[in-house]
């Protein structure tokens, strides 16, 4: 299994992408050690045959749809009007803006895209420094699959049998604590460097930007509260997700063209078909690493260190942060999650626990080299090298981990509110 692994890094560190080269590995694999053919094409159709899985494409047509209609901007007036006048003024709005936009949209990467432009534009006229733009924009949009809905966590339930609803209510206090840790490094750093601040906004000006923001700020209690209360499925509130954008881009701020839907329409099935294709051959990998009873493998190997349910945790920590520097989140979840799942339910991890602390872990992956997928996307947001961004967003990551040690350690950061809910009972 060493040579696999080695043969993988391989042909990520040539440039091959991230599925193609775990279909190439566990397809040879699996043709030269067992004579396996048939069931290769069988298993990585079987990854994204789900009911559930189904939701990951509507949210990212929900989430491009917000970004060209209209939605983004006046959520982002809105949080000016909140918090302007705090030191650090538009990091704070950066912030707040990410805390509501990862309410409609389920992802980070949409959120670093559609809310990261119009934040670096203002935060650059408004004389911060790039290195503190980078930092404040990208590390809040880690927030985007934390609070639901979140499209890592449906994908999450679904591998693990877990109810998305409890995950769902699981991320709303960490994305919370995400919140408050970044408002507190902005702090930190613009008294530091003396950032201007906003004149204190009105009363009547902060109530119109609401009321201008009101229809964007109805669409996660929407969501939300339809999956809360059994009414819809995640893939039901998905869908009804979509209808809600496109009612608010073409009827109340007729800002979404038959021109723009049709781009959006190819920008999401762009996105998505990367989404299904790392799917499946992530299923195909993972299908391998068992067959070949790697999980059993990990089990022992940690059980020789330690049975105490917080080392183990701190370990695969641990080890989960050195994974999300070289793979895409969503991959090492399909991998990871059958091999991981059976040493944590026999030590009394609570599956809904851990899906929560895995994607957090994750998303940070996603702002650390080589294979940082927000680290790229800055790179285009900001017309920045790919060094300089690397540099400006690792001081913004302690903050980060340091939340991810607190849920780690202290599971009813997680667990209190789907218990609260009625979504699990243990």
């Amino acid at each position: 299994m060493l040579l696999v692994f080695g043969c993988w890094f391989l042909l990520i560190m040539i440039g091959v992408p991230i599925g193609f080269s775990m279909a190439i590995i566990a397809s040879g694999f699996l043709i030269l050690h067992h004579g396996v053919l048939l069931s290769i094409p069988q298993r990585m159709l079987s990854g994204p045959d789900s009911i559930p899985i189904l939701a990951i494409p509507f949210f990212v047509f929900a989430g491009l749809l917000m970004n060209v209609s209209g939605i983004t901007e006046r959520i982002y007036r809105f949080a000016l009007a909140l918090v302007g006048h705090v030191r650090g003024s538009l990091g704070h709005v950066n912030v707040i803006a990410s805390m509501i936009f990862a309410g409609m949209s389920g992802s980070g990467a949409a959120e670093a895209a559609g809310l990261g432009v119009i934040e670096m534009k203002a935060l650059r006229e408004a004389g911060f420094d790039d290195d503190f733009n980078v930092g404040v924009v990208l590390s809040g949009a880690t927030i985007g699959p934390i609070i639901p809905p979140s499209i890592p966590f449906v994908l999450y339930g679904t591998l693990a049998s877990a109810s998305v609803g409890a995950l769902f209510a699981g991320g709303f206090i960490p994305g919370i604590l995400m919140g408050a840790s970044l408002s507190a490094m902005v702090y930190i750093i613009a008294r530091k460097r003396n950032y201007p601040v906003y004149k204190r906004a009105t009363l009547k000006k902060v109530g119109w930007s609401f009321l201008g923001a009101l229809w964007a700020l109805l669409t996660p209690l929407m969501i939300l509260s339809g999956i809360f209360f059994g009414i819809v499925t995640p893939t039901e509130a998905a869908i009804g997700t979509v209808a809600y954008a496109l009612f608010l881009g073409t009827v109340v701020y007729r800002k979404l063209t038959w021109k723009i839907l049709r781009e959006t329409m190819l920008d999401t099935v762009e996105t998505t078909s990367v989404v299904i294709l790392i799917i499946s051959c992530a299923n195909l990998f993972a299908w391998m690493l068992t067959r070949e009873q790697l999980p059993q493998m990990i089990a022992s190997s940690l059980f020789a260190i330690s049975r105490n349910p917080v080392v183990v945790l701190f370990l695969i920590n641990i080890f989960l942060l050195i994974v999300g520097c070289f793979m895409e989140g969503l991959a090492a979840m399909i991998i990871l999650v059958p091999i991981l799942l059976p040493v944590l339910k026999e030590l009394g991890i609570h599956p809904v626990h851990f899906g929560v602390v895995m994607t957090l872990n994750l998303t940070i992956g996603a702002l650390t080299p080589p294979v940082g997928t927000y680290l790229y996307i800055m790179t285009r947001v900001a017309k920045m090298s790919f060094e300089d961004v690397v540099k400006a967003v690792l001081p913004w990551c302690i903050p980060l981990v340091i939340v991810l040690m607190l849920i780690s350690f202290f599971p009813e950061l997680v667990l209190w509110l789907p218990r609260a809910l009625g979504f699990i009972t243990a």
